[in-house]
């Protein structure tokens, strides 16, 4: 029985059954999921954080600053920013693909203040995220849960978003911690890719190797950056704090760099936030206009099998069809799956318009032929 799906929802999708009392079973009904209708309430964690953890969040906010890329962004928006307000519409899919356990999680919200928040600012408000878990699901479950709303209760928010959209990654690593101690079997890792509309601001923050891709009139812009463990600039990170890389994995282990959870794996991570694992994400912002058509978010089951343009390409082929989110995000998984990747596969898909995405018509440029009148025709016989 293959799950339903529906465009412009504000969904929370868990791969687990329809009701919060029952055990996760990833293996019922058909492999495809994809929930819609009301969300559950994120389940807020009662522990506070340690005294460690509040220092380290205390120092995360004094020294944040800027991705290098973001400055670029808004500079070269600059010059089309004419008030655009996008109208937002989305769409996600989730397939446990050719892996035994189902270890995604995805957040669909399009109304966020609505759904989660007592806050007020500008429209309109989304929250969309992916949760690519490792070594169980508990921790893609409970970053899921637990970001939007240590996000909404940070004293920062909203008027300085992006430190505290990072804030919110440390306090939600913070709090498993607690967590995993007082429920050892819980113990487990996620990466962790998140992306928020405030009026016309796109923020995105990540920190693993999920990635997320913008699609400006037909050209895929990256914002974000795959934190894998031979990346140079993890690599001298990692060095630096006592980790090193072996044969792309961090300490032997792990193949990615950065990451919420993993508290059990010995000199990974450290109480004081110097441990070579971190959860610190690079955060993005820019202003959109309308030359900007659709985000999409997937978890690196998706880029081991597409390139970033090549996913815009064929997600704007796919729009222009039928403009439907949820139909696009459901036919890029199965085109993963056709291309043999072997992971499990979690994608969200977000329109910041109505209409589907417009057909580019480019001059051709004009040939200067080098061939001769007789050359030609004889080059065009031998190609009948």
């Amino acid at each position: 029985m293959e799950g339903n799906f529906g465009g412009g929802y504000d969904g929370v999708g868990e791969n687990r059954g329809l009701s919060d009392d029952q055990p996760s079973n990833p293996f019922a009904g058909a492999r495809r999921q994809c929930f819609t209708g009301t969300p559950r309430k994120a389940v807020r964690v009662r522990h506070e954080p340690v005294l460690a953890g509040r220092a380290i969040i205390r120092n995360f906010k004094a020294k944040t600053k800027l991705l290098d890329m973001t400055v670029e962004i808004e500079k070269g928006n600059r010059v089309c920013e004419i008030d655009f307000l996008p109208i937002v519409r989305s769409g996600a899919w989730a397939d446990i693909g050719f892996r035994k356990t189902m270890e995604d999680a995805y957040i669909c919200c399009d109304n966020f203040m609505q759904v989660y928040g007592t806050k007020t600012f500008g429209e309109p408000s989304a929250f969309y995220g992916v949760f690519d878990g490792h070594g169980g699901k508990h921790a893609a479950d409970f970053a899921r849960s637990n970001l939007p709303r240590f996000l909404l209760d940070d004293e920062d928010f909203p008027g300085e978003i992006q430190r505290a959209v990072a804030s919110a990654f440390l306090q939600t690593d913070i709090a498993f911690a607690e967590a995993c101690s007082v429920n050892s079997s819980l113990a487990s890792g996620t990466t962790a890719l998140a992306a928020l509309v405030v009026g016309s601001s796109l923020v995105v923050a990540n920190a693993g190797d999920c990635r997320a891709v913008l699609c400006r009139r037909g050209k895929a812009i990256e914002l974000s950056h795959d934190h894998k463990p031979d990346c140079s600039s993890e690599r001298k990170r990692i060095e630096s704090l006592g980790g090193h890389v072996y044969d792309g994995y961090l300490n032997g282990q792990l193949n990615v760099a950065r990451a919420i959870g993993d508290w059990h794996m010995d000199g990974m991570k450290d109480p004081d936030g110097v441990g070579p694992l971190i959860a610190d994400p690079e955060v993005t912002r820019m202003r959109l206009t309308e030359d900007d058509e659709f985000l999409i978010l997937g978890c690196d089951g998706i880029w081991d099998v597409f390139l970033s343009q090549n996913a815009v390409d064929f997600a704007r082929r796919k729009l222009q069809e039928h403009n439907d989110p949820p139909t696009c995000c459901k036919e890029l998984v199965d085109e993963a799956l056709k291309r043999k990747s072997c992971d499990n596969l979690s994608v969200v898909l977000v329109c910041f318009q109505t209409k589907p995405p417009p057909i580019l018509t480019a001059r051709r440029p004009l040939v200067h032929s080098i061939i001769s009148a007789k050359g030609r025709k004889e080059l065009q016989s031998f190609l009948d």
